[in-house]
């Protein structure tokens, strides 16, 4: 777990660094930040949907099902309503023209959405490897840092989320292992890939979409991909 604790660690110091350095930082200037941030979560959705082992129609599927599953549940509104409460135990650190979901939520995605999030969870608990997972403790404190400083206090709560994907994924890797094949994990990362990419197109102010909505949509393919495969 010390992958996973180091992982943690980054992302509240960069969070604390991003919140201090936001308080110095002229509006035009944060504006300037976070069309930034939408381009580069842009490219990096693109560059996650290319995939020689994703199949397009259990990326189709999975999207679909998972986003109705997350409409069923309302994740949007029950994270919102979340945020609130949090808010409001936090008003100065929440005040502000971004709210505290919004911040989780797009830190979580960019955090915990990925093939390193998975592989590198897997070597941790399978062999004690954590080289994959300090590497990207490293990355995601420079983004935490940068999202932080535009998107605010919510990034920070996306810790939560680290500790508890990346260290279930370590606690039960010997029994997620047989079913997280290569071909499946890369199914996944598309799909997240899909909701970086929409988070993107959010930050730099084109659409404004429910992306918590989607989530679920990321775990479809470890029951479809099989399952696809086996009627082929």
């Amino acid at each position: 777990m010390l992958g996973v604790l180091a992982n943690v660690a980054t992302v509240i110091a960069g969070s604390i660094l991003g919140l201090i350095f936001n308080k110095g930082i002229p509006a035009n200037v944060a504006a300037a930040m976070m069309k930034c941030l939408g381009f580069c979560s842009a490219y990096v959705g693109i560059s996650g949907m290319i995939s020689d082992n994703a199949h397009a129609l259990v990326i189709i599927l999975s999207m679909v099902i998972g986003t109705l599953i997350g409409i069923l549940i309302n994740i949007d509104k029950w994270l919102n309503v979340g945020a609130e409460k949090i808010g409001s135990k936090f008003k100065k650190a929440a005040d502000g023209e971004h709210s505290i979901a919004e911040g989780f939520v797009s830190a979580s995605l960019l955090f915990c959405v990925g093939a390193m999030t998975v592989v590198g969870s897997l070597q941790a608990g399978l062999n004690g490897d954590n080289s994959l997972l300090y590497t990207k403790a490293v990355l995601d404190f420079i983004s935490s840092m940068l999202f932080a400083s535009t998107l605010g206090f919510g990034v920070i709560l996306s810790a939560f989320t680290v500790i508890i994907i990346q260290g279930g994924i370590v606690l039960l890797a010997n029994v997620i292992a047989p079913v997280l094949s290569t071909a499946v994990i890369d199914n996944m990362t598309v799909c997240g890939s899909i909701m970086i990419f929409a988070l993107g197109l959010n930050l730099i102010g084109v659409t404004k979409t429910k992306i918590a909505n989607m989530l679920p949509a990321v775990f479809i393919p470890i029951a479809l991909y099989p399952l696809f495969t086996a009627l082929l």
